[in-house]
């Protein structure tokens, strides 16, 4: 499977289930890149066969709805959708 990882500052293991084509995806890769976060993605829809599959049984284990973007944070939290202001405050420098 073909994750990307981002390189930037470390606050802990972020992973990103994106769509190639989905702008609030996009919009939330942007919002990780502006805040200088490390952080890994994938774009499950690039993904076939049984990649796929796996993918998409992993993302609906966090978020039952499969929708996206779904961000998956230290394996213990998850962040359906764009939501700019729980991400910024989930990240902000303490």
């Amino acid at each position: 499977m073909e994750i990307v990882r981002i390189e930037g500052r470390d606050k802990g293991k972020i992973m990103l289930y994106a769509l190639s084509t989905c702008g609030w995806c996009r919009k939330t890769k942007i919002l990780l890149n502006e805040m200088g976060l490390a952080y890994s993605y994938v774009d499950v829809d690039l993904l076939q066969g049984a990649e796929r599959t796996d993918t998409l049984k992993e993302v609906q284990r966090w978020n039952p709805d499969g929708s996206f973007p779904t961000m998956v944070i230290d394996d213990s939290h998850c962040v359906v959708g764009f939501k700019e202001e729980m991400i910024r405050e989930r990240f902000a420098e303490k």
